[in-house]
């Protein structure tokens, strides 16, 4: 069985718009997968309908064993943990420590009190110590996630997600608010954690140059509909035109990154739903 399969997933806005039109995908165990297409393609709203921060219209979603597509609300917190989840703005809470940013990976799996009070064992403690070490941010435990840079706040979401101990990374644009020299330095450590632990990733990327470059698999993206499946040297002109229809396919090359206090705001709540806040 695949770490992650879609059956048929399809999700319909209520304006109407047909975000994901029956999509297929099978992912096995350890692979990191890109998503890549243009804006408005569907590849956030898939990555969102895996652990239901979206709710798909119709299909299913498995995650190894478990339909998470079926799930109950308590049952569905319960299987968040195995998911991590990476965000583009990064979801940080500002006024806290870098260290404390890192520990909310662990608020499902902790008491209602001690998350208030924001107590965690010492087993987590050591973890999230490791983790900054891994990530590249010794010593930077107490400094409040507000003073970092953007980089430092995209490794602060890695060891977050991490700490969960999950089975699949979900991975949202990573790299959109950063610089080229930055991107590349994250993209390599999310793919050398992955193979260092055996773990099952997708990214949505808008970086196809990004996604040659570290993805074992890519999926190209079309109005819903999955249009190129397969290795990255299989990109050439002729499929990234087809992904990218009229839209010069060049521009996938460019900067993107969207900003906006609804955007935070909307990942802010999404990462509580994640951690069984909500």
């Amino acid at each position: 069985m695949p770490s992650l399969f879609l059956e048929n997933l399809t999700k319909r806005y209520p304006t109407g718009d047909l975000a994901l039109d029956s999509v297929w995908l099978e992912v096995p165990e350890g692979q990191v997968v890109a998503l890549i297409g243009p804006s408005g393609a569907g590849k956030s709203t898939l990555i969102r309908c895996v652990n239901r921060l979206v709710e798909p219209t119709s299909g299913r979603v498995l995650l190894a064993d478990e339909e998470i597509t079926a799930l109950r609300p308590r049952r569905l917190r319960r299987i968040r943990r195995r998911m991590g989840m990476i965000f583009q703005e990064y979801a940080l809470v500002e006024r806290l420590t870098v260290m404390e940013n890192v520990l909310s990976g662990r608020l499902g799996y902790v008491g209602f009190w001690s998350s208030w009070f924001r107590r965690f064992p010492r087993d987590d403690i050591a973890t999230a110590f490791s983790l900054l070490e891994r990530v590249g941010l010794t010593g930077m435990e107490d400094k409040r996630a507000d003073a970092l840079s953007g980089g430092q706040r995209q490794r602060v979401g890695i060891a977050r997600a991490l700490i969960q101990d999950p089975d699949l990374l979900l991975v949202d644009e990573p790299t959109a608010s950063l610089d080229p020299k930055t991107s590349r330095q994250i993209m390599r450590l999310i793919t050398e954690l992955c193979s260092e632990r055996a773990l099952t990733a997708v990214v949505n990327i808008h970086d196809v140059p990004l996604a040659r470059m570290f993805a074992q698999r890519v999926v190209g993206l079309q109005a819903g509909k999955i249009v190129y499946d397969g290795l990255p040297d299989g990109l050439t002109p002729d499929v990234l035109t087809q992904i990218y229809g009229e839209e010069d396919w060049l521009a996938a090359d460019r900067e993107y990154a969207p900003t906006g206090n609804n955007l935070v705001k909307s990942e802010l709540q999404d990462q509580g739903r994640l951690a069984g806040e909500g």
